[in-house]
C-alpha cells in the first residue's frame, strides 16, 4: 500500500473512532445513526482489502464444517461464530460470492441445530444470503433457493428456482436431488417428476451428442490422415537409377 493510501485509510479510521467516541455520549437514534455512520467507517478502511476478507471466509468455512461435528449448544456456538466471519467478510467485500453462499448454508445448519420451522427467520436470512449470492453471480444459489421454497411448501418458487439452477448450469446430479432430503415435501407431486424426466431426456440426448461428436472427430482425424497419405508424392527413380543397377548386376 502506498504512503497516500495508509494515510487515507488511517485518516478514515481516525474519523470512525471518534463517531463511535460521540456516539457513546449521545442517546437513541442520535447514537445510533453516529454508530452506523463509525462503522460504514470501519468498512471503508477494510473495503476491497483482499487478504482480509479471504481470511475472514476461510475462518468462518472451516468453523462451518467444524459446527457440522457437533451438536447442540456447542454446534450452535460454532455456527454462529461463522456467520459473523461471513458477514464481517460481506461488510468488507460485499461481493465475495464464497461468504454470500456458505453464510445461507450456515443459516439453514443453525435453524436445524435450533429445530425452528421452515418459517423461522434463520430461514428467512438463509434465502436473503442466496439471493444476494444470485445478484453477485446469476443462477450460482437458484438450488438453494429451491430447497427454501420446498421446505416452505412454496411449489410455484421452487419449480422456478429449479429451472434457473439448471438453466446457469449450477443444478447437481438426478441422484444428488432425488436424495437430497430438502425437497422431500416435494418428490410427490407431478410437476417435480416431470422436471426430473425432463433431466433426464436431457442427459440422455448430451450422451448421445457426446458420442455423436466423439465419433465425428474420429472421422475426420482418418480423413485427415487419408488425405496427407494421399498428398505425399510418389517418386519414380530416374532411368539412368536403373540403368545403373542393370549393369551393376
Amino acid at each position: 500500500m502506498s504512503f497516500l493510501g495508509s494515510f487515507f485509510k488511517k485518516s478514515k479510521l481516525d474519523a470512525a473512532i471518534k463517531h463511535v467516541k460521540q456516539a457513546r455520549k449521545n442517546e437513541g437514534a442520535k447514537a445510533d445513526q453516529l454508530y452506523s455512520t463509525a462503522y460504514k467507517g470501519f468498512a471503508e478502511v477494510l473495503a476491497k482489502d483482499l487478504l482480509f476478507s479471504e481470511t475472514l471466509y476461510n475462518w468462518g468455512f472451516a468453523l462451518l464444517h467444524q459446527g457440522k461435528t457437533k451438536s447442540g449448544d456447542e454446534a450452535i456456538s460454532i455456527f454462529e461464530e461463522a456467520l459473523s466471519k461471513f458477514n464481517f467478510c460481506l461488510t468488507v467485500d460485499p461481493d465475495f460470492l464464497g461468504a454470500a453462499i456458505d453464510g445461507g448454508f450456515t443459516y439453514m445448519e443453525l435453524a436445524r441445530s435450533k429445530g425452528v420451522p421452515p418459517s423461522d427467520d434463520l430461514y428467512e436470512l438463509a434465502k436473503q444470503s442466496f439471493l444476494n449470492a444470485n445478484r453477485i453471480q446469476k443462477g450460482t444459489a437458484s438450488y438453494n433457493l429451491a430447497c427454501i421454497y420446498a421446505l416452505r411448501d412454496e411449489n410455484e418458487e421452487c419449480l422456478k428456482a429449479l429451472d434457473d439452477s439448471d438453466e446457469h448450469g449450477s443444478l447437481p446430479s438426478i441422484e444428488d436431488i432425488l436424495n437430497d432430503p430438502d425437497l422431500n415435501n416435494m418428490k410427490s407431486h407431478q410437476w417435480f417428476t416431470d422436471f426430473i424426466e425432463g433431466l433426464k431426456v436431457k442427459e440422455a440426448e448430451a450422451a448421445e451428442d457426446a458420442v455423436y461428436k466423439t465419433e465425428a472427430a474420429l472421422d475426420a482425424e482418418k480423413a485427415d490422415k487419408e488425405e496427407a497419405q494421399a498428398s505425399v508424392p510418389v517418386v519414380e527413380p530416374s532411368k539412368d537409377s536403373v540403368d545403373s543397377k542393370e549393369k551393376a548386376e
